[in-house]
């Protein structure tokens, strides 16, 4: 007899009210996509509003909740790839800029503590120009310009240039290069003739077409907008003041047209998950003619089919795991010696569901190996890196810094290894941590760093609530 069945009724009621009021996990609707789009982050093909069990049947398919603008993936958790860098937060001098990466998918985790929907910032340095602009001079006004126009009124311009002091980085001088003012020449212009607007169409000449004249419809214009003047002579309007064209016909009847029956209901586009069947119908009961509306509404329809069977979810390699230790059976220890040894590293397939494909590739690398762990070795100091990333990149006072390092100079030992006879040559890669031995530098032996503060930074928004 279970535990249940031996306690008492009076404890068994409070119980069975408490299942009764439990949320239905995955009971709430959630709009269901067939594409997630990787460069956009957007949900592409809606099929409709359904459960997220069933949507994610098909774990290519990605789905919206309720009021939430964010899409996800219905695949395993993966970290979605990083977006633009934002614009530098200064337009000259030194600045910052962030850019970001999502947690997008289900059931489970990116990393440790970043589940599906977190965000990850970097933030970098960045520079768009050197110097900031510095505003210029301008010289004295040039003399007045001749008039514009020989006879009646025009206008006359005149200079000046920006170079007292001349502008830096861009600048520039406020106020305009360039002024005018009116002049009047005190000498009378012709007044050339122009055309005023074309009259209506006259009535045609005809009430058909095919007889012994062509029918035609005239219209007319004046030279009085203005008419050129005597004294001093102005010049005629140009062109023809007639102009004629033939009479349209009379045009038929236009004819609306008609939606013919719906057709058959195509089977359902998918074997898993969700998919769409599809109606069509034509625009032919009759067919529209001599300009005639189309049909208006759809030709097509969809409506969701659930083939209630889990899509295939094909293997991901996981990254390369850390190389073991260089060695050589029945040699107690290679290290620091001219011994080549071998090294294995393996990666695990993970993900594959419902009958997917397999990893494509081994699961394990084997190498030749030097095993120089712990040997002390003779060091150089590296040039400078290129500065890293501002960090923290969303906490106070991010910095970013360069490193000089002291870089073991590696034994002469021979780099290919014969293994089998016939088999060619296997390249040899050096394995392990020397202590390396360096010339101190800045009180340094090791490393020697060197950091700045990140200036200008912007804070850190979620792109998808900057979108509500």
């Amino acid at each position: 007899m279970t535990a249940y069945a031996q306690a008492p009724r009076w404890l068994l009621l409070p119980l069975l009210l408490l299942l009764l009021t439990l949320p239905a996990t995955g009971s709430d609707p959630v709009l269901c996509f067939t594409q997630y789009e990787e460069s956009s982050g957007k949900c592409k093909g809606l099929l409709g509003s359904v459960n997220v069990e069933d949507c994610c049947l098909n774990a290519a398919f990605a789905f919206q909740e309720d009021g939430s603008r964010l899409c996800q993936i219905c695949r395993s958790p993966q970290w979605s790839p990083w977006s633009t860098w934002a614009p530098c937060s200064v337009t000259c001098s030194e600045g910052s800029q962030l850019r970001h990466r999502r947690c997008l998918g289900r059931d489970g985790k990116c990393s440790e503590k970043a589940g599906p929907g977190t965000l990850e910032w970097q933030l970098q340095a960045c520079e768009d120009q050197a110097c900031c602009p510095e505003m210029g001079g301008w010289s004295d006004w040039g003399p007045w310009k001749p008039c514009s126009v020989t006879c009646s009124k025009g206008t006359q311009n005149r200079q000046r240039a920006c170079n007292h002091p001349a502008p830096k980085c861009g600048g520039r001088c406020p106020g305009e290069a360039q002024e005018s003012q009116a002049c009047d020449t005190k000498q009378v212009c012709p007044t050339h003739g122009a055309w005023a607007a074309w009259g209506p169409w006259n009535p045609c000449s005809g009430s058909c077409h095919g007889g012994p004249h062509v029918p035609v419809e005239v219209r007319s214009r004046t030279c009085s907008a203005p008419e050129p003047s005597q004294q001093p002579p102005g010049k005629p309007c140009p062109g023809p003041a007639y102009e004629q064209r033939g009479c349209p016909g009379l045009p038929p009847c236009p004819v609306a047209g008609g939606w013919g029956p719906w057709g058959p209901v195509t089977p359902c586009s998918v074997t898993c998950g969700l998919g769409q069947t599809l109606e069509q119908r034509t625009c032919d009961h009759p067919v529209p003619q001599h300009g005639g509306p189309s049909c208006a509404g759809d030709a097509t329809r969809t409506h969701i089919c659930n083939m209630a069977v889990s899509c295939p979810v094909d293997g991901e390699w996981e990254a390369w795991g850390e190389w073991n230790t260089c060695f050589r059976p029945n040699i107690k220890s290679i290290s620091c010696n001219e011994i080549p040894g071998q090294q294995a590293r393996s990666r695990t397939c993970r993900g594959r569901k419902f009958n997917g494909q397999r990893c494509a590739g081994p699961y394990q690398d084997i190498r030749h190996c030097y095993n120089i762990q712990g040997c002390v070795l003779k060091g150089s100091w590296s040039e400078w890196s290129t500065w890293g990333l501002c960090m923290p990149p969303c906490g106070p006072n991010p910095t970013r810094a360069r490193q000089r390092l002291c870089t073991a100079v590696l034994p002469k030992f021979s780099p290919t290894v014969s293994v089998v006879e016939g088999q060619g040559e296997k390249n040899v890669t050096f394995w392990g941590k020397p202590r390396t031995l360096c010339e101190q530098l800045q009180g340094q032996r090791l490393v020697v760093e060197e950091k700045r503060p990140c200036l200008h930074v912007p804070a850190c928004k979620d792109p998808e609530d900057e979108k509500l």
